[in-house]
């Protein structure tokens, strides 16, 4: 019998990390790879996470989305919470293996604990938009997907400061 835990490759030389068909994943120094994460139907990108090995195996054996949260330094099986499980439609890995990316799709439509469809609901002024002195972000998303109250409840999010 197989084992269906990925085993991956170590990485041995350029040619076989870019050309090679072998997954041979390069965590940073704290054992990550970040993620982009994107809506499979539209490529809307939805959340940039992160995945250590465990990670990356979870979500390779479940086609679901698994995360290794920074800041509470847990392995986050996104959804299991909330619901909105993310159901991995394709993932790739770019061309030298240290960045992921993710396409998903979601029942409720939608990925950000705020309650936004994205985590990138806000908008930064660059270049003539920027009036100079204080940043003022602009809403793109102005209505919620869902509530968080009702998702989480009112226990304080660790991912807040």
């Amino acid at each position: 019998m197989t084992s269906k835990t990925p085993d991956f490759a170590a990485r041995e030389t350029v040619e076989q990390v870019e050309e090679g068909d072998r997954l041979a994943p390069k965590f940073d120094a704290d054992g990550l790879i970040p993620v982009v994460t994107t809506a499979a139907g539209t490529g809307e990108v939805l959340m940039l996470g992160y995945m250590n090995a465990e990670a990356l195996a979870k979500t390779i054996e479940t086609g679901e989305a698994h995360y290794w949260s920074r800041s509470r330094q847990v392995l986050w099986h996104k959804g299991a919470t909330s619901g909105l499980v993310q159901r991995v439609v394709e993932m790739r890995i770019d061309d030298d293996q240290d960045a992921v990316w993710l396409q998903v799709e979601i029942p409720g439509d939608a990925s950000c604990h705020v309650g936004y469809r994205s985590c990138f609901y806000r908008s930064v002024p660059t270049g003539s938009n920027f009036a100079g002195g204080a940043v003022k972000l602009t809403f793109e998303e102005t209505e919620k997907t869902f509530d968080p109250k009702q998702v989480y409840g009112d226990a304080p999010n660790p991912t807040r400061l």
